[in-house]
């Protein structure tokens, strides 16, 4: 089990170190701020956008709560119980990131609207991994998950400097040209050196830590044997957060189809509030799962139940007989 682990880790980095390799930076479009609604409301600029943020918080401080208030989720596992905790915490978090982002759309701000959200995504992972794989190997699995999260966003945002020119024989060789690069440097000028500073500005980190429990979360709810009872609820989450995306990509239109009554990012913070709903209501509901059955083979005996049925029907014999005809003389 522990060279399975090893292997499987080893296969992420190489997976991601090519991806690295072979395709291109992506940088944060400008245009990503330039949101539909941009009304002022009670003094509240971007109004919407600002409020629409609030049910995070409502949901995410109601799950700590519940979390850690007489075992409302009777969480059974040290681990569960970390990991449910960094998922609320990281789902109240988003309601104050993306509301400060979203009072001055930019990228500087836009590192506390990301930052909650891969919280939220690592822990989900953590918590997958401990009540379908393995429960040691889940807990030990939270902080480095969640530290992957941080520094796909440090990476976007972190500057790097170096530096570019020395001067000093430029000086010595033409005071002219010495004097017009020292003038266009301005602050970068530094004695005889020029300092040139550069944001890695590349969200593939980032999109990778987005998009890849995305895809992991739901094979793994269809395929591997749950802990628990109500797996069909994480499906119905990873369904709301794909509406979220749609309603994202389609901001300005649906803002156009609405007669601007509301926007499509607006839409898609309420979209997104549903995925920790439907897991708080997993979480009530759920018990333990003593047949731990995935939900793959859970619809494949349903299915073949179906169809048992509609062939157990009852048969009919129908039987002629000749009657004889008498002619009339």
């Amino acid at each position: 089990m522990r060279k399975r682990t090893v292997l499987a880790w080893v296969v992420a980095v190489v997976c991601f170190v090519v991806l690295m390799i072979v395709t291109p930076a992506i940088p944060q479009s400008q245009e990503y701020h330039d949101f539909a609604d941009q009304r002022t409301f009670f003094g509240i600029p971007n109004a919407l956008n600002v409020i629409s943020n609030f049910p995070f918080m409502i949901i995410g401080l109601i799950g700590v709560i519940l979390c850690h208030h007489g075992n409302y989720f009777k969480l059974s596992l040290q681990g569960e119980l970390w990991g449910w905790t960094c998922f609320y915490v990281g789902v109240a978090a988003v309601a104050v990131g993306s509301s400060y982002y979203h009072l001055k759309p930019d990228d500087a701000r836009l590192v506390w609207d990301r930052l909650p959200m891969t919280i939220a995504f690592t822990s989900i992972v953590a918590i997958f991994i401990i009540e379908r794989i393995d429960e040691r190997k889940g807990m030990i699995s939270i902080i480095p998950l969640v530290l992957i999260g941080i520094i796909s966003i440090v990476y976007w945002r972190q500057a790097y400097s170096f530096v570019l020119l020395c001067t000093r024989p430029l000086y010595y060789w033409n005071l002219e040209v010495h004097s017009l690069i020292k003038i266009h440097c301005g602050s970068q000028y530094y004695g005889d050196f020029i300092l040139w500073q550069k944001f890695f500005d590349d969200l593939r980190p980032y999109a990778v830590v987005q998009f890849a429990p995305c895809i992991a979360i739901p094979l793994m709810a269809i395929l591997l044997p749950p802990m628990y009872t109500h797996s069909t609820y994480w499906l119905w989450a990873a369904g709301f957060y794909l509406l979220a995306k749609v309603l994202e990509a389609a901001d300005k239109v649906i803002y156009e189809w609405t007669h601007h009554i509301v926007s499509g990012h607006t839409l898609k913070h309420l979209s997104a509030a549903m995925v920790p709903v439907f897991l708080t209501l997993m979480l009530a509901k759920r018990s333990v799962d003593s047949e731990r059955q995935s939900l793959l083979k859970t619809w494949r005996v349903s299915w073949t139940k179906y169809r048992e049925g509609n062939s157990n029907v009852e048969s009919y014999t129908i039987s002629y007989s000749n009657v004889p005809v008498e002619e009339p003389q």
